[in-house]
C-alpha cells in the first residue's frame, strides 16, 4: 500500500509540563483518523529521542523522530529532532540544524504548515513558558486553519494564555474534547 496522504496536519507544541498532556491526547486518541500529528517539544536536546519512545506507549499509530524529506502519512506521529528547526513543505518535512533561535520551534512549523496546508492545517498549544506558538497559530487562522489551546488544565498557562490573548484560538478545551472535536473535524471531511 502506498503513503496515505493526511487529511489534516496537526501540529502539537507544548513546553513545561506538556508531557502530560501529549501522552494524555494520545491515550484517548483513535489510531485512525487518517490525520497525522506532529509534536514540537522545548525540551533539553537529547531528550527528543526519548520522547518518541514515551508517545509510542501511549498509541497505537507508528511514532518516528522526524527526519529531512521525509513524507508525512496519515495516523501517523513525529516528533521534532533534537536541536533542529523542523518545517513542513510539499507533503515533507524540512529539518535544519542547529536550530535558529532557542524556544521558537513551534511557531517555525506551524507558520510553515500553514502556508502548505491551508484550511487542512491545526494548531494545538499545551503547557509550557512564554509564547511559543501564538504568531503560529495567527498563521493558521489567517489561512483558514484551525486552533486549539489547552485549558486551564494546562500545568503551565503561558503558552495556552498568549495564543488566547491573541483572538486567533478557535477552541479552549481540556483534552478529552479536543479529540471529540478532532475526531468531529476529520468524520466531516470523511463525508465530504
Amino acid at each position: 500500500m502506498g503513503v496515505l496522504h493526511p487529511t489534516y496536519i496537526v501540529g502539537i507544541g507544548g513546553s513545561a509540563g506538556a508531557l502530560n498532556a501529549y501522552t494524555g491526547l494520545l491515550d484517548v486518541l483513535p489510531s485512525q483518523t487518517n490525520m497525522a500529528f506532529v509534536f514540537v517539544y522545548h525540551v533539553h536536546p537529547t531528550a527528543n529521542t526519548q520522547l518518541a519512545l514515551i508517545l509510542s506507549r501511549h498509541t497505537k499509530m507508528p511514532v518516528m523522530l522526524a527526519s529531512n524529506a521525509m513524507l508525512i502519512q496519515a495516523n501517523h506521529v513525529y516528533v521534532i529532532p533534537q536541536g533542529t528547526d523542523l518545517l513542513f513543505e510539499r507533503d515533507a518535512f524540512k529539518v535544519t540544524s542547529p536550530r535558529t533561535r532557542r524556544n521558537n520551534q513551534i511557531d517555525l512549523f506551524f507558520i510553515s504548515l500553514a502556508e502548505a496546508k491551508g484550511n487542512r492545517a491545526i494548531g494545538i498549544i499545551f503547557s509550557g513558558y512564554d509564547g511559543d506558538g501564538t504568531a503560529g497559530c495567527q498563521h493558521i487562522k489567517a489561512k483558514g486553519g484551525t486552533t486549539f489551546t489547552q485549558d486551564r488544565s494546562a500545568e503551565v498557562n503561558d503558552m495556552p494564555l498568549s495564543a488566547q490573548a491573541s483572538g486567533c484560538i478557535d477552541f479552549v478545551l481540556p483534552l478529552d474534547k479536543i479529540v471529540k472535536r478532532l475526531v468531529k473535524i476529520g468524520a466531516r471531511v470523511a463525508q465530504d
